[in-house]
C-alpha cells in the first residue's frame, strides 16, 4: 500500500499510434498534451508519438476536424483513435496569403494531403497529384525520369501565351522558366517533403495572385517540425521498370519478305543478289543467305532496358533549444530511364524551422531547400526514331578491323576520298557515343515573419523574403572515332588523325538564374457579436524580380579539314543571353461572416510588369465571392443526415503577361542590335538595326464566373464532395500573328488579338462505404468537362499552333486556333473508304461539291479531350492496406505519326542513300497496305487521327504495418505496381499525349516497387 503512490506517479516513456476511427489511417500532427500543463508533443507522419509522462496523467489528443479525446496513462503503450467532428468542418485549407477552413471557403478550392497522394514509383512532385482532383489535367510528355508535365487547370485560359498554373512553394511564387537542362521543375522538390497541395481554380480564389493566376494556382506546403523529442523517419524503395508496349514494326524475316514483294529492285540492299531467294520463316540471330550474313536485330529491344531505380529519404523532426520546432531531410534518387544511358540522379536537402517568440506573438518560418541534379539527356529523336526506322537485317556491332565507328555498325558511302555516314544512324551508337550531362544546383529559401501586435492582438504584420537561385551546366560530348579515308581506287589509307567523327565537346551552356521575392501585408481579424460574426481584412505589397543570365557555345566541323570550330552568332559574338523581368503589385482582401451563415469575400490586386510599356504597365484584377452555409439555417436543423451543404457564387478577373517563350522579355520596347561584320559600312564600325516591337501590348485578361455546392451527408460524412460549374472569357489574347508587309520590322509578332470563352463543370466525391474498428473501405472519384471556343481573332481567322508540327517537312503543322472552333483543332481532310472499310489512298471528301479537293474541303476536329476523370479506393484491414487509383479521358484525338513516317509502302525505300528503312507491320494490320506514299494532301488526312479515349490504372499498392517491430520502432512494408495496364482503342504506342502528336514518344514505364518506411 505504501508503494502505490510511487507506482501511480512514476515517470515512464509513453508511445503509441493515433489513427482515424473511420479509416484506420494514421493522423500526422495530432497534438498530445499532458492535461493542465504545456508539456507535450505531436504525432509524426505515420501517426506515431513518444513522450515522457507519469502514470495516472491525463493525455489530451486534439486534431483539427476531429473530436478531442482524453486518455489516462496506464501503461507504456497507448494507441488512440479519434472520431471526425462532422459538425465543425474545420479542416485547414491553404489559400493565397493565408488559410481558411472547409466550412468558410468561398472559392473553388481543392485540397490534396498526404493520405490522398499517389504512391509507388514517384520521382517528381506532380506525380503525387495526378488524377486526384477534378479539373486538373496533368499529362507528361513521356516516360523520361524528369519528363515535363503539362498541368492544366480547367483547360488553361490562353492560346499561345503561358497556360501553366502558378506554383507557390511555402509562400514563394516560383519562376515559370526552367533552368537549362531541367525538363520538369517539380523534380527539383523532393516529393517526400510535401505535406499538402491546395488547388485554387476559380478567379475568386486566384485573383489575389493577379497577373500570374489566370491558369489557376497550386500551393505546395512542405512538412514542418514538431515540439518535443526528435523522431526520425527513413524510407527506401527499389523500382524495376520495363517498356509496356513497343511499336509494331517488322522483324528481319517479315521485312525481307516485304522488300521482295513490294520493292524487289532493292533486295541487294539486304545483301541478297537474287530477289527470288527464299527466306527462312524463322531467322536465327544470324543466318547466311547466298553466302551473305543476314542479321535479325530488334532495334527497339537494343535501345531499351530493364531499368532499376532507387529512392532513399531520411528526415528528423523535433525541437532544438527546447522550444524551436525543426525538420531536416536528406534524399537521394537514382533513376534509370527505359532507354539506355537515360539516367537521372538527384540529391535533395531541406530544413524548416518554426520558432515562436514573445509569448507566440512573433511567428517565424524559415525554409531552405537545396538540390543537386544530374541527368544524361539522350537524343530522343535519333534513338527512338532510329529504333523504329533502322533496317532489322543490319547488325548492332561491326568488328571488322577497319571499322572507324567504335565497333558499331554504320552504313557508309564513299564521298570523294572520304567515307561518310549514309542513311540511318545506328541508334545504339547514338546512345553510347554521345554523352550530354546536364547538371543543376538550386536553392529555394525564404523567411516569413508573422507578428501579432502586443497592443492590438487582432492586428498582424507579415513579411516574406525569399530567393530562388539556380546554376546550370550543360555539355554535349561525342566519342572520338576516326573516319577511314579511301583512295579513288577504293583501297584504304591509314586513318588520319585530322579526320574525326564528332570528336570532343559539341555544345556547352552555363546559366545563372536568380529570382527575388519580397512581400509584406497587414492583416486585421475581429470576432464580433451581432449580425457580423467575424471579419478579417488584409492589404499588402509584392515585389518579384526574375533574372536569367547565361551563355552558349556550339561547335561544328569542317568536313574538308576535320577541324572543329566554334559557331559564333554575328549578332552576338559572345553567345551570351540575358533577360530580366520585374513584377510589382498591391493587393487587398476582406472576408465578412454574417450570422455564421453568409460569407462574403472581396479582393483586389494591381500588377505592374516591366514587360509592357509605361502606358500599359498596370493591370487591375478584382474578385468577389459569396457563400451560403445552408446547413446552418433553422429549417435544416431537423435534417439529421446533412452535415454540410454550402452554396458558393464567385466572380473575378485575372491577368496574363507571360509571353517570354515567344518573343523574349522586351517585346514592347524599341531596341537596337549591332549588325554583323559583313554589314559594316566602314570597317570596324557596326551598323545597328531596329528590333521589332509593339508598344501597344497590354494585359491578357480572363474573367470567370463560378457556382459551386459543397456537401456532406450521413453520419461521419459517408458521402461528401463538391460540384462546380464555371464560365470564363479571355480578352486581349496575347499571340504571335502575321503582320502585314510594311507595317512592322518582321513578318509576324506578338499582339493582343481576340477572345476565347470556355465553360464546364466538375464533380468530386468521397464515399466511406465501410468503417469500423477493424476495417474500412473508401472510394473517391472525380470528373470534369471543359469546352473552349475561339470567338474572335480580330484581323485573322486563325493562328497556327506551333507545337503541332508533324514529321513531313519543316514547319508543317496540323492544328490551329480558329474562330468558331475549339482551340488546338486539327485541320484535316475527310478520308474516303471502300466498301470493305479500307482507306482509299489519296481519296478525300469533296465537302463543297465543286469537283476539286482542296483546302476548302478541310474541316476542324478538336484534338484535346473535353472529359477527364479519376477514381480509386483505399481499403484497410487490421495492419494491411490496399489502394488503387485510375484516371483517363473521354474523347480527344491523337495524330499517329508513326503511320505517317513508317506506315506506307514507299517509306522503306532509300531517300538519296543506300539504306532501307523499316516499316510498320502491314501483315498484322499495324498500317494499311493501300497507302503507297504520303505526297500531296495525304499527311492531312483524318485517317491519322485516332480516338484518344483511355482508362489507365495509375497504381496498385499493398502494404503491411508492423508496429513495435523493435523497441520504439514502427515499420510499413509495401509493394506497388505503377502503370500496370491501360485500356484504349488507340493503335499507336500511347494515347496520352498533351500535344496530341505521337512521334518519337518515350514510353511510359510499367514498374514494380518494393519499399519500407521506418519510424523511430
Amino acid at each position: 500500500m505504501f508503494l502505490v503512490p510511487l507506482v501511480q506517479y512514476a515517470q515512464i516513456t509513453v508511445q503509441g499510434v493515433v489513427t482515424d476511427t473511420a479509416t484506420q489511417d494514421p493522423l500526422p500532427g495530432v497534438s498530445v498534451i499532458i492535461k493542465g500543463t504545456n508539456q507535450g508533443t505531436a504525432t509524426d507522419f505515420d501517426g506515431n508519438y513518444l513522450m515522457e509522462a507519469n502514470m495516472g496523467d491525463t493525455l489530451v489528443f486534439s486534431y483539427i476536424g476531429f473530436q478531442p479525446k482524453e486518455v489516462v496513462v496506464s501503461g507504456s503503450t497507448l494507441n488512440v483513435t479519434l472520431d471526425e467532428d462532422t459538425t465543425l468542418l474545420d479542416e485547414v485549407v491553404v489559400i493565397g496569403y493565408g488559410t481558411t477552413t472547409v466550412k468558410d471557403a468561398t472559392g473553388s478550392v481543392s485540397s490534396v494531403t498526404t493520405k490522398d497522394f499517389n504512391k509507388g514509383a514517384i520521382v517528381s512532385t506532380d506525380q503525387l497529384l495526378t488524377g486526384k482532383t477534378a479539373g486538373v489535367r496533368i499529362t507528361n510528355n513521356g516516360g523520361q525520369p524528369d519528363s515535363a508535365p503539362n498541368i492544366r487547370i480547367r483547360g488553361g485560359s490562353s492560346l499561345t501565351a503561358n497556360n501553366n498554373p502558378l506554383i507557390v512553394i511555402d509562400g514563394i511564387p516560383v519562376d515559370n522558366t526552367n533552368p537549362a537542362g531541367v525538363s520538369n521543375p517539380l523534380t527539383l522538390i523532393n516529393p517526400n517533403d510535401v505535406e499538402s497541395f491546395s488547388i485554387l481554380k476559380d478567379a475568386s480564389a486566384t485573383a489575389i495572385y493577379g497577373s500570374r493566376a489566370s491558369n489557376g494556382v497550386i500551393i505546395i506546403t512542405t512538412k514542418k517540425g514538431l515540439t518535443g523529442e526528435f523522431k526520425f523517419n527513413f524510407s527506401s524503395n527499389t523500382t524495376v521498370s520495363k517498356v509496356g508496349k513497343e511499336i509494331d514494326i517488322m522483324n528481319s524475316n517479315t521485312f525481307t519478305r516485304f522488300i521482295q514483294e513490294y520493292h524487289p529492285e532493292y533486295t541487294n540492299y539486304l545483301g541478297i543478289d537474287d530477289p527470288n531467294t527464299d527466306v527462312e520463316d524463322n531467322l536465327a540471330t544470324t543466318d547466311v543467305i547466298e553466302g551473305r550474313i543476314l542479321s535479325d536485330t530488334d532495334w527497339q529491344d537494343a535501345i531499351y532496358r530493364t531499368a532499376i531505380s532507387f529512392d532513399h529519404n531520411f528526415s528528423a523532426r523535433g525541437s532544438i533549444f527546447q522550444s524551436v520546432p525543426i525538420r531536416m531531410s536528406l534524399g537521394y534518387t537514382e533513376t534509370q530511364g527505359l532507354v539506355k544511358t537515360s539516367d537521372y540522379e538527384r540529391i535533395t536537402s531541406s530544413i524548416k524551422l518554426t520558432p515562436r517568440f514573445f509569448d507566440d506573438h512573433l511567428k517565424v518560418d524559415i525554409n531552405a531547400k537545396g538540390i543537386i541534379s544530374k541527368k544524361n539527356a539522350i537524343d530522343e529523336g535519333g534513338a527512338l526514331g532510329g529504333a523504329v526506322n533502322m533496317d532489322p537485317t543490319k547488325p548492332i556491332y561491326d568488328d571488322s578491323p577497319d571499322n572507324r565507328f567504335g565497333g558499331y555498325y554504320q552504313n557508309t558511302v564513299l564521298d570523294g576520298q572520304f567515307l561518310s555516314l549514309d542513311g540511318q544512324w545506328n541508334p545504339v551508337a547514338i546512345l553510347k557515343q554521345r554523352y550530354r550531362p546536364e547538371r543543376v544546383q538550386k536553392l529555394l529559401a525564404n523567411v516569413e515573419l508573422d507578428y501579432k501586435m502586443h497592443f492590438m492582438p487582432e492586428l498582424r504584420a507579415v513579411a516574406n523574403i525569399g530567393v530562388e537561385t539556380s546554376k546550370a551546366k550543360v555539355k554535349e560530348v561525342y566519342t572520338d572515332n576516326s573516319l577511314a579515308t579511301y583512295r579513288q581506287d577504293d583501297t584504304a589509307i591509314d586513318p588520319d588523325p585530322n579526320y574525326r567523327f564528332n570528336p570532343g565537346v559539341n555544345y556547352r551552356e552555363n546559366q545563372d538564374i536568380t529570382n527575388q521575392t519580397l512581400e509584406g501585408y497587414l492583416a486585421y481579424e475581429k470576432e464580433l457579436d451581432g449580425a457580423i460574426t467575424n471579419f478579417d481584412v488584409q492589404a499588402g505589397y509584392s515585389y518579384q524580380n526574375f533574372r536569367n543570365d547565361g551563355n552558349k557555345e556550339e561547335y561544328n566541323y569542317d568536313t574538308a579539314t576535320g577541324e572543329r570550330f566554334l559557331v559564333e552568332d554575328p549578332q552576338n559574338p559572345t553567345n551570351r543571353y540575358f533577360n530580366e523581368l520585374n513584377l510589382q503589385s498591391y493587393f487587398g482582401r476582406g472576408n465578412i461572416n454574417l450570422y455564421n451563415k453568409y460569407l462574403l469575400t472581396l479582393s483586389f490586386r494591381a500588377d505592374a510588369s516591366s514587360l509592357f510599356s509605361k502606358d500599359n504597365r498596370w493591370g487591375y484584377f478584382p474578385a468577389a465571392a459569396l457563400a451560403w452555409k445552408i446547413y446552418e439555417e433553422d429549417f435544416m436543423k431537423s435534417v439529421d443526415f446533412v452535415n454540410n451543404l454550402k452554396l458558393r457564387l464567385g466572380w473575378g478577373r485575372t491577368g496574363q503577361q507571360d509571353i517570354t517563350g515567344a518573343v523574349g522579355y522586351y517585346p514592347s520596347l524599341p531596341l537596337f542590335e549591332a549588325g554583323s561584320v559583313t554589314s559594316q559600312y566602314l570597317a570596324g564600325y557596326a551598323l545597328y538595326s531596329a528590333k521589332p516591337y509593339n508598344s501597344d501590348l497590354t494585359w491578357e485578361k480572363a474573367e470567370t464566373f463560378n457556382a459551386g455546392l459543397d456537401f456532406g451527408f450521413f453520419p461521419n460524412n459517408v458521402l461528401s464532395g463538391s460540384f462546380d460549374i464555371f464560365y470564363r472569357t479571355t480578352k486581349d489574347l496575347l499571340a504571335t500573328v502575321p503582320v502585314a508587309p510594311g507595317q512592322a520590322l518582321t513578318s509576324s509578332f506578338v499582339k493582343n488579338v481576340g477572345e476565347t470563352e470556355s465553360k464546364g463543370f466538375e464533380i468530386n466525391f468521397n464515399v466511406r462505404a465501410l468503417q469500423n474498428e477493424k476495417m474500412s473501405l473508401e472510394f473517391y472519384g472525380n470528373t470534369s468537362y471543359n469546352r473552349a471556343e475561339v470567338t474572335d481573332l480580330e484581323d485573322v481567322s486563325r493562328i497556327t499552333a506551333s507545337e503541332s508540327g508533324i514529321p513531313t517537312g519543316t514547319g508543317v503543322n496540323i492544328a490551329y486556333h480558329t474562330v468558331g472552333y475549339q482551340p488546338y483543332s486539327a485541320w484535316v481532310f475527310r478520308q474516303l473508304y471502300d466498301t470493305n472499310g479500307n482507306p482509299v489512298h489519296g481519296a478525300f471528301a469533296d465537302f463543297n461539291g465543286d469537283g476539286t479537293v482542296d483546302n476548302d474541303d478541310r474541316y476542324y476536329k478538336s484534338l484535346r479531350p473535353n472529359w477527364t476523370f479519376g477514381f480509386g479506393f483505399n481499403f484497410n484491414y487490421d495492419k494491411f492496406d490496399l489502394s488503387s487509383s485510375f484516371r483517363g479521358q473521354f474523347g480527344g484525338q491523337v495524330y499517329n505519326s508513326r503511320r505517317l513516317t513508317s506506315g506506307w509502302v514507299e517509306s522503306a525505300i532509300p531517300n538519296n542513300s543506300n539504306s532501307l528503312s523499316n516499316v510498320l507491320d502491314f501483315y498484322n494490320g499495324a498500317a494499311d497496305i493501300n497507302f503507297v506514299d504520303v505526297r500531296g494532301n495525304v499527311p492531312f488526312s483524318d485517317y491519322y487521327l485516332e480516338d484518344a479515349t483511355f482508362l489507365r490504372c495509375e497504381n496498385i499498392v499493398l502494404g503491411y504495418r508492423l508496429d513495435d517491430a523493435l523497441p520504439n520502432v514502427n515499420m510499413r512494408f509495401y509493394g506497388a505496381l505503377n502503370n500496370p495496364f491501360i485500356i484504349t482503342k488507340y493503335n499507336g504506342q500511347d494515347p496520352e499525349n498533351f500535344n496530341a502528336i505521337d512521334n518519337n514518344f518515350y514510353p511510359r514505364p510499367r514498374s514494380f516497387t518494393v519499399g519500407v518506411n521506418v519510424d523511430f
